[in-house]
């Protein structure tokens, strides 16, 4: 049944991959066929909290989507984008330096998918405005995210499994995480000037008339704009404080964007034709797929055969996390990968006797997670997410369009990633 299960995974993630079929049909297609042969069951599939669909995942992006779906009626969007291109001054490398900068600095205390809900739609705008190529922007902008979300224990899903696991605080994922982000954020914004150079076509009249514009002008709607703030300011908090309010992200997420669907005086059917049910359908497919090789136990001995192959040396595990993460989280969603794979890792600090440096396998653990994410549109939700709005606007986005860039970015920073650790944790020791 795994040999079966892993084929089944393959042949959708070759249609995925080849396009021939779309995304979402290949997903829930191979969801079905799970289902079908028995790799899992309606009651793992649906209601399992490690091997199934992620409702925490599913119903948080849904708040967001529709917290997003009410603010773009505001213009808020516009003002951003004339903005950012105003203090770009039209130049598009520095747009881009810009746009990097500030998704990363926001992911790392939002999550991603909440990062680029917010983030994605400005891009679009303030590429049209100024006549530059949506995609390649769209790229880095998702690929800066799931850097930045590394930094902190809020920033990326995996990280919130990973401290609750391992019982790691905020200031914990601060004092180590955080410097290598720094690091690895500038080593991308120096990649990007390479990678995306032929979208840096500058157009001197398309910046003097955006030059020109008035960035107030964009807001259409200042009560709303008010309103919206205030849920907005309300549900970050809420980000923050979830363990301390008991609770979760997607009920924090799925509270604010009914309560601001509620007080917009927006007809309810305008704002629920905005959210992007495809990407939610895609997702709900792929967790079931990834849930069904969890189930047959697939993830675990792939975990497993890793912390075997090291033979307890702490830098050679240490390099296998790094190195050894990163591949599956590119070819699955490394959310449900963190999930199965993170009791292995725990199994495995406990059998090096505790010492204190036995902890650092953790953060050699989530860094290869987390930057695995940029390797192909399915690795991260904000991936997803962002190929979603991509083509609602209009700008397809292939498999191996993002794939060629997300592999050689996910090399390089793992890379980095791998040196960090030794560093830090071994030859300064």
């Amino acid at each position: 049944m795994a040999w079966l299960t892993v084929a089944v995974f393959a042949a959708v993630y070759m249609l995925i991959a080849t396009e021939w079929v779309h995304r979402v049909a290949a997903a829930l297609g191979g969801a079905v066929v799970m289902l079908v042969i028995g790799a899992t069951d309606a009651e793992h599939a649906f209601f399992s909290e490690h091997a199934g669909v992620d409702w925490n995942v599913i119903v948080l992006l849904l708040g967001m989507m529709l917290i997003v779906a009410v603010l773009k009626r505001t213009g808020i969007f516009e003002f951003i984008a004339i903005w950012a291109a105003r203090r770009a001054r039209g130049r598009p490398y520095r747009l881009m330096v810009l746009l990097i900068v500030a998704t990363c600095l926001l992911s790392a205390w939002l999550d991603n998918v909440t990062t680029v809900l917010l983030i994605a739609p400005v891009t679009i705008l303030v590429c049209r405005r100024l006549g530059l190529p949506v995609v390649p922007y769209l790229i880095a902008e998702v690929m800066a995210c799931n850097i930045g979300g590394a930094a902190t224990l809020i920033g990326d899903p995996p990280n919130i499994m990973i401290g609750s696991r391992a019982d790691l605080s905020f200031n914990d994922f601060l004092i180590h995480m955080t410097p290598i982000v720094i690091v690895l954020i500038i080593v991308f914004v120096l990649m990007s000037r390479v990678m995306f150079r032929k979208a840096f076509r500058y157009d001197p009249e398309r910046a003097a008339s955006v030059m020109e514009l008035n960035p107030r002008e964009a807001i259409k709607d200042v009560r709303l704009l008010i309103v919206s703030g205030a849920v907005i300011t309300a549900v970050m908090a809420g980000f923050v404080l979830h363990t301390t309010l008991h609770l979760e992200p997607s009920v924090v997420a799925v509270s604010g964007g009914l309560l601001l669907l509620g007080i917009s005086r927006i007809r309810p059917a305008d704002v629920v034709k905005d959210v992007e049910w495809e990407t939610l359908a895609f997702f709900t497919g792929l967790f079931v797929m990834v849930g069904a090789m969890v189930q047959t136990g697939v993830i675990a001995d792939l975990g497993e055969a890793a912390a075997d192959a090291t033979g307890g040396n702490l830098l050679r595990t240490a390099m296998a996390l790094v190195f050894g993460s990163a591949v599956p989280s590119a070819i699955i969603d490394n959310i449900p990968f963190v999930a199965s794979v993170s009791p292995i890792v725990a199994e495995v600090v406990a059998a090096s006797g505790g010492a204190e440096q036995a902890e650092m396998l953790w953060w050699a653990f989530a860094l290869g997670a987390d930057l695995g994410g940029n390797a192909t549109i399915i690795a991260s939700s904000a991936n997803v997410v962002v190929i979603g709005i991509a083509e609602r606007e209009g700008h397809h986005i292939s498999f191996w369009q993002f794939s060629r860039y997300g592999l050689i970015v996910t090399a390089v920073t793992v890379t980095v990633a791998a040196a960090y650790v030794w560093l830090r944790y071994f030859a300064l020791t």
